[in-house]
């Protein structure tokens, strides 16, 4: 027996009519620097995306399932680009700018880009790689810019506004298979050449659906959303369609992601929901401390892509009174897959215990716990292991091997098609996640494992840390022990006796460093993530000067 419902695709091209026609009157705003940000409709967003897909299609050649690539900031043409290009049934690719050289023109050759829309204020950055690029045969400059750095570039160069004028504003939307390609993001390559998530337009619009769940971001039309998590990276999180999809105006910071502009347009636009990883966070939150606003319109801030200092979320909290909400995900789970969200019943401080958590699952994202043997561990808050998922909107395979052909490598899927996170930690019985580590970043000395997020967490509770990353370094007689690597505050007059004394009233006594070392700052990955591998690599080759308890 079947059902009798109608069996209508999932995809983009939906979310973009929805938007454009329910919610037309919603607005994206791109910050300038300079006086009122640039203000534009969703029903101009839809006009425009149409126009943009003609050009692609009628100026550049765009056919089938090409990949159009963007390098380009959080703006509203970068928004027009993450509706245009999947609803026609091309792929959108977007471009990390953050990556190095020789990856991002890896990416480029593997992916087969042959349009690249990028802003002008980032031609600096791609055109010593054009010689590098030989897929690439147009660019297309949205924004000002020096494009003078492109002379002799044997590429087409269009303009993006003198590209759409006088295009129709509507365009016959293709009815795609769900399960087509949509978008594609590459890692970030911390581990040998990058690897292709491929999202569908089914997965992006569940995920949107999830993105949306009041148990998720909860986004309506009544709100302004400030993704500072960049669209180059996860689809932003899932921001971008999913507020298209509520009619949720959205606060673009386009290039303008220092602590003062981000500070000034939440004071002005008055955002009420924000999104970024901890170190952006870190940074406001200084500012605000140093300079405060009003910024009291935000009534979350959701902080992921590394595990969130408690510390941080109630320095927001205490002194600003802004909500920070716990997330956890990755680029092969679109990247979605648990909010900190307490159950109801419990009182402010019961709360903290799940609100420090990754968060709880939903329906949609299966997850599990393997041992190290590959046996299946029980939700009981205490057991660790590496954490497996499944889901709709989860990777089951790699766009990365020859020739692009989807590949499944032992070390990232289980032998049932599980994605292998690499992540270490428990889960309560009630579904709540909690990351101890990353696999490849767990401690393991004399036998036991100690977890370097929370000696992190711990020391940047101390007032005077501004930041602090531990890695494992090798020990004669332990095998390994903790390096305590720290960013003390500006005017900061404590000690590495002081901060070990203070991590002893939260540590137990065997876990403490012995090591410390102060550094101007940690190093960070493409998405403003700890870069523990330059930090292992510093100590071993006796770049950093250690100090030993």
């Amino acid at each position: 027996m079947y059902s009798t419902m109608q069996d209508v695709p999932l995809t983009v091209s939906r979310i973009l009519a929805h938007g454009s026609t329910v919610h037309g009157k919603a607005e994206v705003l791109t910050w300038t620097g300079e006086g009122d940000p640039h203000r534009r409709t969703y029903a101009e967003v839809g006009t425009r995306a149409a126009q943009l897909a003609h050009a692609l299609r009628d100026e550049l050649g765009v056919v089938g399932d090409e990949r159009v690539a963007t390098l380009m900031w959080n703006n509203a043409e970068h928004l027009e680009a993450y509706l245009a290009v999947p609803s026609m049934g091309a792929v959108l690719h977007t471009l990390n700018l953050r990556l190095p050289a020789e990856q991002l023109t890896w990416i480029v050759a593997h992916a087969a880009d042959r349009v690249v829309l990028v802003n002008g204020t980032l031609l600096p950055l791609l055109a010593p790689l054009l010689p590098q690029l030989p897929t690439v045969e147009h660019l297309v400059v949205a924004g000002p810019g020096d494009r003078s750095v492109l002379e002799g570039a044997a590429v087409r160069v269009h303009d993006y506004e003198e590209l759409l004028a006088g295009r129709a504003g509507s365009y016959d939307w293709p009815e795609v298979d769900e399960r087509q390609a949509a978008a594609l993001c590459y890692t970030s390559g911390t581990t040998g050449d990058p690897k292709g998530v491929v999202y569908s337009h089914r997965s992006l619009y569940l995920h949107s659906m999830q993105v949306n769940n009041a148990e998720s971001f909860a986004l309506t039309s009544r709100d302004i959303a400030l993704p500072v998590v960049p669209m180059f990276h996860v689809n932003a999180w899932g921001l971008a369609h999913a507020a298209f999809m509520a009619g949720t105006s959205l606060l673009m910071p386009d290039r303008f992601l220092q602590p003062a502009p981000l500070a000034e347009m939440i004071a002005r636009i008055r955002p009420t929901i924000g999104a970024a990883v901890p170190t952006i966070w870190q940074g406001l939150l200084g500012e605000l401390d140093a300079n405060k606003r009003d910024v009291s319109s935000l009534s979350t801030v959701i902080i992921g892509g590394s595990a969130c200092p408690p510390a941080l979320m109630r320095g927001f909290e205490e002194r600003h009174g802004v909500r920070v909400v716990h997330a956890w995900g990755m680029t092969e789970t679109s990247p979605l897959g648990c909010v900190a969200h307490p159950p109801g019943g419990l009182s402010a401080e019961e709360e903290w215990e799940y609100r420090i958590s990754q968060g709880r699952f939903p329906a949609s994202v299966e997850a599990r716990l393997s041992g190290p043997a590959g046996e299946r561990l029980p939700w009981d808050g205490e057991s660790a292991g590496e954490l497996e998922v499944r889901g709709p909107w989860i990777a089951g395979s790699y766009y990365g091997g020859a020739a692009g052909e989807p590949f499944k490598p032992d070390d990232k899927f289980s032998a049932d098609g599980w994605l292998k996170t690499g992540d270490v930690g428990t889960i309560t019985p009630d579904g709540f996640l909690h990351l101890t580590d990353r696999a490849k970043d767990v401690i393991k000395s004399g036998g036991e494992w100690i977890s370097s997020v929370e000696l992190e967490n711990a020391l940047m509770a101390h007032p005077e840390v501004a930041e602090a990353a531990v890695v494992a370094v090798p020990d004669e007689k332990w095998g390994e022990r903790p390096l305590a690597t720290v960013v003390l505050k500006e005017g900061s007059t404590a000690d590495f006796t002081v901060l070990r004394e203070f991590l002893a009233t939260k540590i137990a006594k065997w876990q403490l460093p012995e090591r410390w070392t102060v550094v101007p700052a940690v190093p960070k990955t493409s998405v403003g993530k700890f870069d523990k591998k330059v930090l292992r690599k510093q100590y071993a080759e006796g770049e950093l000067d250690i100090t030993q308890l």
